[in-house]
């Protein structure tokens, strides 16, 4: 809804400065009555259109004291094509989850958990087919503007909205402190491997590893001790390679300096910039399907059907451990609470169910 604002508060886009004129002041407040006549989750009492003012003198206003006049109104729908909003959606659900899911079908057996993966799979896309539909059935109210929590409140009351709310909250947090880790040590690899090879440091493992070979199963797997790669061997400047891993740590450093990396992109205002930029997940997806179908490919397929039973290097076809898979897939299959939100975003409206 417009706000009135200081002209002198006002910044123009194109650097020019823009007055509320009388007329758009007396519009907002009639806007403030319309919303004083009923509680804001009740939407029975919106005000008109004849009520709102102009394209031309709608602002989006700053908690800072400024207001940014818009130069386009669109009517409410999201700017990004189909193929963008099915990649959105896509690349969101692709989270760490997705990592997981070969030790989840260690736990639950071979064929069990292919089973379940295409049992849940089913199951959570109809879940969301109904979050989808769910605005569409309510009657007589506007819900083109609700979230996910609206719906629920809807449903289920005030328990379903903040129910929603805190499930929401802890797989976000959840996510957002795994995607952290993992930033962490991606920065903290790449900005390792960039000082060895600047510096010409040659770094070697105690134990050797398969690197560049054709064997799968570890060669110290039998022993029950796997080997511990630690960086022995190096030759250059020991003191600068010291003073290098004191300011270069995987858990006391890096994932600070991380936050210089990501706080400017959190400042961006355009969000069709996150949006685009979400879609460049998809290309390290598809970076490792490619990889394992080479690997696979130069490998070959080695299977031998053990149905209850396992040995040192094959899981059995089932197992009892099936829960922890499916609770793997929970996580990795969930979009229920961001979907509504994600397809606001799609240009063709009627391409969301």
């Amino acid at each position: 809804r417009p706000f009135h604002v200081e002209p002198t508060n006002i910044v123009s886009v194109n650097d020019d400065m823009q007055r509320v004129t009388d007329e758009a002041s007396a519009m907002n407040k009639r806007i403030h009555y319309y919303s004083r006549l009923t509680s804001p989750a009740d939407r029975a009492l919106i005000a008109p259109d004849h009520v709102l003012p102009a394209p031309d003198e709608i602002y989006v206003y700053s908690p800072l004291g400024t207001a940014f006049k818009v130069d386009s109104c669109t009517d409410g729908y999201g700017k990004n094509s189909s193929i963008v909003t099915i990649f959105m959606i896509w690349n969101t659900m692709m989270g760490t989850s997705i990592l997981s899911i070969p030790w989840g079908i260690k736990q639950a057996g071979f064929t069990s958990g292919i089973i379940l993966i295409l049992l849940m799979g089913v199951l959570t896309l109809y879940c969301c087919y109904r979050v989808v539909k769910s605005r569409q059935m309510i009657p007589l109210i506007d819900t083109s503007n609700w979230e996910f929590p609206d719906v629920c409140k809807y449903y289920f009351g005030s328990f379903g909205q903040w129910s929603s709310l805190l499930f929401s909250m802890v797989s976000l947090v959840g996510a957002m402190v795994v995607y952290w880790v993992l930033m962490s040590n991606f920065l903290f690899n790449t900005g390792k491997f960039i000082y060895n090879f600047v510096h010409d440091i040659n770094v070697t493992d105690i134990v050797p590893g398969t690197n560049g070979s054709n064997k799968v199963i570890c060669p110290s797997a039998a022993t029950g001790h796997p080997p511990q790669n630690r960086s022995v061997m190096f030759s250059g400047n020991n003191t600068g390679f010291e003073l290098f891993e004191e300011w270069w740590n995987k858990s006391r450093t890096v994932p600070f300096y991380l936050i210089a990396v990501l706080l400017p992109l959190l400042n961006l205002k355009s969000p069709s910039f996150f949006a685009k930029f979400n879609v460049l997940g998809t290309v390290s997806v598809v970076y490792l399907v490619f990889l394992v179908t080479i690997k696979a490919a130069h490998l070959g397929i080695h299977l031998e059907y053990n149905w209850f039973t396992e040995n040192d290097f094959f899981v059995p076809e089932f197992r009892i451990l099936f829960p922890q898979l499916t609770g793997v897939l929970t996580l990795a299959f969930f979009i229920h609470n961001c979907v509504i939100t994600l397809l606001q975003n799609n240009r063709n409206q009627e391409n969301n169910v």
